[in-house]
């Protein structure tokens, strides 16, 4: 399961990510020196090289992304560390799996880890690369996939999807108010031709918003883009079955931070780990539990943490961060 990819490396020499909410998250860690710290969204490596400081020779940094670009650029920005480091080509979803094979093989001694990060944002990196289709700003081919191994991208959707199954997918990951009028203004589009690129899915989009609704809030693409990259790469149920799993994996006293970025993801991970912080299902009203299930984590903050506000100013695109962090008990 570790990927061997180096041969990338120069194709990505100029992968960059500002990493968001990276002190608060270092330190909420309590990161131990001999520690198994997995890195579940490796991208260029900004967490985990922060992790790799404070590891000596001893620990382990286990990396994982759906991307093998991510993982070439992070191989390489990280090898200046002397920690042990193992990377991965997968999806965090599958941390089980990921831990249980690396135990096997020897290469970690226990399934059981110190703690982990999950940034679940789409890097600098795939938003500003024009070949992978993420970002409303650039004229892309149609694609948003995370691993380009898959076989979904965005052109499939947006020109495979019946119009009510793309005003679903747009309402429901995206929280648009127009979603059923911009599912019909593609339909219609793509009976003309195709629609082969961002650019001309952004023009449908903007037609079909009223001019008043276009001036007012974020870019008219941007809340279709957000639902058709979920779409694309699942990941709202990955980021279910992950947290759940995560706080499976966790050694006693380990933590698990996550950062999210829109409402979506962050309700599933409050939900997840209030549910498993409290999970007693008696009756307000019963004087003492009796349903005998107890909690295996606690939160570390009730209300998430936020970048400060000079984070926002060096870096917009952290406005929208909500880390939480839970610990294993």
């Amino acid at each position: 399961m570790p990927t061997k990819i180096g041969n990338n490396r120069e194709k990505v020499a100029d992968y960059n990510h500002i990493t968001v909410l990276a002190k608060e998250a270092i330190e909420t860690l309590k990161i131990q020196p001999n520690g198994i710290y997995v890195d579940g969204t490796l991208g260029g490596g900004g967490h985990s090289a922060l992790i790799c400081e404070k590891l000596g020779e001893e620990g382990t940094l286990i990396g994982i992304d759906r991307d093998v670009d991510a993982l070439s650029a992070a191989e390489g920005r990280l090898s200046k560390y002397h920690c042990k480091k193992i990377f991965v080509h997968n999806n965090y979803s599958d941390i089980k799996e990921v831990l249980g094979e690396l135990c096997s093989e020897g290469k970690i001694g226990k399934d059981k880890i110190d703690g982990a990060v999950l940034d679940l944002g789409v890097s600098s990196f795939q938003l500003d690369n024009e070949e992978r289709g993420f970002s409303y700003m650039k004229k892309s081919p149609l694609d948003m996939r995370m691993d380009k191994e898959e076989s979904l991208s965005a052109y499939d959707v947006v020109n495979g999807y019946d119009e009510r199954s793309l005003a679903n997918i747009i309402t429901k990951y995206g929280e648009e108010a127009w979603s059923k009028r911009i599912a019909k203004f593609i339909v219609n589009a793509r009976d003309e031709k195709p629609i082969e690129n961002t650019e001309e899915l952004v023009d449908v989009i903007k037609a079909a918003i009223p001019a008043r609704a276009r001036r007012e809030g974020p870019h008219p693409a941007k809340r279709t883009f957000q639902a058709i990259r979920i779409e694309v790469n699942q990941e709202l149920a990955h980021l279910e079955k992950a947290v759940s799993d995560f706080c499976d994996c966790l050694d006693l006293g380990g933590r698990l931070c996550i950062i999210s970025f829109h409402s979506l993801e962050d309700r599933i991970v409050k939900n997840i780990i209030s549910k498993r912080a409290n999970p007693c299902t008696c009756p307000p009203e019963f004087p003492v539990c009796v349903c005998g299930k107890i909690a295996d984590i606690r939160k570390i903050s009730g209300k998430p943490i936020l970048p400060s506000k000079e984070e926002v100013e060096q870096n917009p695109r952290s406005r929208s961060a909500k880390m939480r962090v839970c610990e294993k008990i």
